[in-house]
């Protein structure tokens, strides 16, 4: 199934790109009557009207193939098996943070507070900013 859409996917990318490419080659309706006066339109690949005709009729095929396309996207796309209740509820539920420190343990650079019992040496403070450039 998976072979399938990707293939279905690529036909339509190539069938949009192949159309705007000949949307972009065609002339518009003011250029024709430059053609009625002669100016040299008989002399092109597809004769004084043949090009109008072959990229029109391309167009609509590859526009054709592209909306087919579409809807074999759109009817696969909804074959999966219905999903109950809301994204929300599906969504993953992070574990609750741990307890904050308070006071001194917040601060960067210091100790955590002592033990009872226990005499802790002040820790030296981290280097941080000017401290971390070095000199010459």
């Amino acid at each position: 199934m998976n072979v399938l859409l990707t293939i279905i996917l690529a036909a339509q990318m190539l069938t949009a790109l192949a159309m705007i490419g000949l949307i972009l080659i065609q002339h518009g309706k003011g250029a024709d009557m430059g053609a009625a006066f002669g100016s040299g339109a008989s002399g092109s690949l597809f004769g004084a009207s043949g090009s109008a005709n072959f990229l029109s009729r391309t167009t609509a095929v590859l526009a054709a193939v592209f909306f087919i396309c579409t809807l074999a996207l759109a009817y696969f796309g909804n074959l999966r098996a219905p999903e109950s209740g809301s994204v929300l509820e599906r969504a993953v539920v992070a574990p609750p943070p741990a307890p904050a420190a308070s006071g001194a343990a917040q601060i960067p650079g210091t100790a955590a507070p002592a033990q009872s019992g226990a005499t802790a040496t002040p820790a030296a403070p981290a280097a941080s900013g000017a401290a971390q450039i070095p000199t010459k």
